[in-house]
């Protein structure tokens, strides 16, 4: 039985073996356009193997025609924030006003030095300047001195949808005067932390007398036998997280996400529905395209 809320699916952009095959992110992406999700998602690292995120939002505007196509997270201060704007729209309209985009400061100083970007730059109010630019560029200003303004217009009024990637206190006050919602993450699916954030976006939101927010969190997953889906996401996370020292890699993957068999998934899905979540974007530990069907049969 499918959950009121919806529930999206991300692409396995950080797998190891995500190159074994070419064909890997279009048949994760076709498959999840032609299954019940609502959602075909995927966010940005720098300093990684992973693909370039604007250079794969092109390619899955092409690859899908129902599916919103959800960046998650996108980080402008890795970005001059004019081309990123453009690209954004470019984006926008090749997927007839699908996207959605959510972005955060990230957490790798890495990731920063690979782009060359300034390390200052990483607070929330900087990515609130450049927001307000991307604004600028997506109402048709001219942000430069130039004969025309820097396009094309998204479909979208205004620009794409912007959802915020934090889970602090300080920095959802401060995203509710421009994002339109909350591109949340669960660690350990514990469903007091979730809805602890989903009401703290509410009353911010209400605060800056806002529309009510969006509201979104997404958690890594492995279906199977409770022992090898944990190694699944144990496995994963060592290679996500390489920043990070092994041994606290393994402490956090001993409870990290869901690991287990279908209907328990299910059941995680329904907990988080009634904490009033708008979506849910699930995250693969493995990039084996059979994982969206399995996924898909839950919702009949």
């Amino acid at each position: 039985m499918a959950p009121a809320m919806d529930v999206g699916m991300t692409l396995p952009v950080m797998e190891p073996d995500l190159w074994d095959r070419s064909d890997t992110l279009e048949t994760w992406a076709r498959a999840v356009d032609a299954g019940p999700f609502s959602s075909v998602c995927f966010g940005e690292r720098m300093a990684f193997d992973n693909p370039d995120s604007l250079t794969l939002l092109g390619a899955v505007a092409a690859w899908t025609a129902r599916v919103r196509i959800v960046q998650t997270v996108v980080v402008p201060q890795l970005h001059a924030p004019v081309p990123l704007a453009k690209a954004l729209a470019t984006g926008d309209r090749l997927s007839h006003g699908r996207l959605t985009v959510g972005l955060g400061v990230g957490g790798r100083e890495e990731d920063y030095r690979a782009a060359g970007a300034d390390l200052a730059t990483r607070t929330m109010a900087a990515m609130a300047d450049r927001v307000a630019t991307m604004r600028r560029v997506w109402a048709g200003e001219h942000v430069a001195d130039a004969v025309r303004p820097v396009g094309p217009a998204p479909v979208q009024p205004g620009g794409p949808e912007l959802l915020v990637g934090t889970l602090g206190p300080r920095t959802i006050r401060s995203a509710a005067t421009w994002a339109d919602g909350l591109a949340g993450m669960s660690l350990d699916l514990d469903p007091a932390e979730i809805g602890r954030v989903f009401a703290l976006a509410r009353d911010a939101w209400g605060e800056a007398g806002r529309p009510a927010p969006r509201l979104t969190t997404s958690f890594w997953f492995a279906l199977g036998e409770e022992d090898a889906a944990r190694e699944q996401v144990r496995r994963h996370l060592r290679h996500y997280m390489n920043w990070i020292p092994a041994a606290h890699v393994d402490a956090l993957a001993a409870t990290a996400g869901f690991a287990g068999p279908p209907g328990d998934l299910r059941d995680a899905l329904r907990r988080i529905e009634d904490l009033g979540a708008d979506e849910v974007q699930l995250i693969p530990t493995s990039a084996d395209p059979a994982q969206v069907d399995r996924v898909a049969h839950l919702f009949g």
